[in-house]
């Protein structure tokens, strides 16, 4: 065991004696080392006696519900029972629409310890999530950056997001962009990413013009991929500051201003130029990465989530850069949030749970996981060390693009988690109508407002 854990193991249960036994703790467990188990013995107790919540000694089966098709969840969990190998996982999963829709009733009913969660408002709103203040207190959460932690706060009854009680964790700190194929790229003569969104367009119009489908983009099913471009539009045209007012429910906030129509009818154009693939409205997200990876599209705006499975799959053939600014000179701005998980409130191992999402973002290989299969940047202190990356790699391009997020603050939560109804019931569906021709940007940006504004409402 490093130095680092022991201290933080110390300084943990230090914290924990300041708490006063507020949380519930069944005893504490080690990885299969002898001086993990030594380590561990010295801490059995309770949290009055100055015990850090652990997963315990005894078998423990920690109950998960995941997201279909994502690999680093499964990878952190199985490492996390070889470490400590008195726990078990029992994982459940869907993909994300339907995660979406089940969230209620799956917290509710079956109540997971852990969850990959959407939208969280309704869900504290209805009192379905554990709150985790009291774990940020004793794992040192709360001496995170606070930027890494905003998104998961939500005030009493459910809003404003962005403040109040923490709710959530983060496996790592995901960001989206643009992901291009360099063949591709070097047959209509673009030799850098583009500068500017006049030199993105004028990409897309070259690749059209070649044969080459310009963006590949999912949007079908409840939770539509043309939010992504969608977003990044906006960022292009305005600034992120009423976006993520927006998200988080500020009093007042509207996603229907003058930059945001230019962004949605930008977006249009694109549409009607035939850039996105025909069939894009019966297209799912796995259809869409396998047309990427099988070399059919020029572009597809997703997130660094995939940033180590493109390593694996197509090595030294995919770039990535962020969403140019409309003028030269403008700062890059970006999607960028936790892959976040919550823990129920009606869970029966919350102490575990709690523990594994500590354990991601502090242990070392757990933080090399996050890196080399989620492609993202891990949570945790900001003088953790990062994980080597070799350059030139995918990795290190989105990496190198978060530096960028952070520098120029351009950091935005997802358009699609203002409500937790406003993916599948508002944003999809107007996206999709936009597609077929049934729909133009700014009458869209007018039905989402209105359908947030009842949402919130009600």
């Amino acid at each position: 065991m490093s130095s680092r854990v022991r201290a933080r193991r110390r300084a943990t249960a230090l914290a924990l004696v300041a708490l006063g036994g507020t949380l519930t703790v069944a005893g504490c467990g080690g990885p299969g080392s002898d001086e993990s188990a030594d380590t561990a013995a010295a801490t059995v107790g309770t949290a009055a006696s100055g015990a850090a919540p652990t997963c315990g000694r005894e078998p423990v089966t920690m109950h998960a519900y995941f997201e279909t098709g994502f690999p680093l969840p499964r990878a952190l969990t199985a490492e996390f029972s070889r470490q400590f190998p008195n726990v078990r996982w029992d994982v459940r999963e869907d993909q994300f629409a339907v995660i979406t829709q089940n969230a209620p009733r799956v917290l509710a009913d079956d109540p997971p310890d852990l969850m990959r969660l959407p939208q969280m408002s309704e869900l504290v709103k209805d009192d379905l999530l554990a709150d985790l203040d009291g774990y940020a207190q004793a794992f040192g959460w709360d001496r995170w950056p606070a930027s890494q932690l905003e998104q998961l706060r939500v005030g009493p009854g459910g809003r404003p997001r962005g403040e109040g009680a923490l709710y959530a964790n983060g496996l790592n700190f995901s960001m989206t962009g643009v992901f291009y194929n360099k063949e591709l790229a070097a047959r209509i003569g673009m030799t850098k990413p583009p500068e500017t969104l006049a030199e993105l367009d004028d990409a897309l119009a070259r690749a059209k013009a070649a044969g080459i489908t310009p963006i590949q983009q999912f949007n079908g099913g409840a939770t539509g991929g043309l939010a992504f471009p969608l977003q990044d539009l906006m960022a292009a045209y305005g600034p992120t500051g009423p976006i993520n007012d927006w998200i988080f429910q500020k009093p007042g906030a509207t996603i229907d201003t003058p930059s945001n129509v230019q962004a949605a009818e930008h977006l249009e154009r694109w549409i009607k130029a035939g850039y996105f693939a025909s069939d894009a409205n019966a297209m799912d997200y796995a259809k869409m990465m396998s047309r990427f990876i099988g070399g059919e599209g020029l572009f597809m705006f997703n997130g660094d989530w995939e940033s180590g499975n493109l390593d694996r799959q197509m090595p030294g053939r995919v770039g990535f850069f962020l969403m140019p600014p409309a003028r030269a000179g403008g700062k890059r701005a970006a999607m960028s949030a936790p892959l976040t998980f919550g823990i129920s409130s009606r869970a029966a191992n919350k102490d575990c749970a709690a523990f594994f999402l500590d354990w991601v973002a502090t242990d070392p290989t757990a933080r090399d996981i996050a890196v080399r299969v989620g492609g993202s940047h891990p949570m945790g202190p900001s003088d953790a060390p990062m994980p080597p990356v070799r350059r030139g790699t995918v990795t290190a391009s989105t990496l190198d693009a978060g530096s960028v997020i952070g520098a120029d603050n351009g950091a935005m939560d997802f358009i699609a988690n203002a409500t937790g109804a406003i993916y599948a019931k508002s944003w999809t569906p107007q996206l999709q109508r936009m597609v077929a021709g049934d729909q133009s940007g700014d009458a869209m940006l007018k039905a989402v407002q209105s359908d947030y504004e009842r949402q919130i409402e009600g």
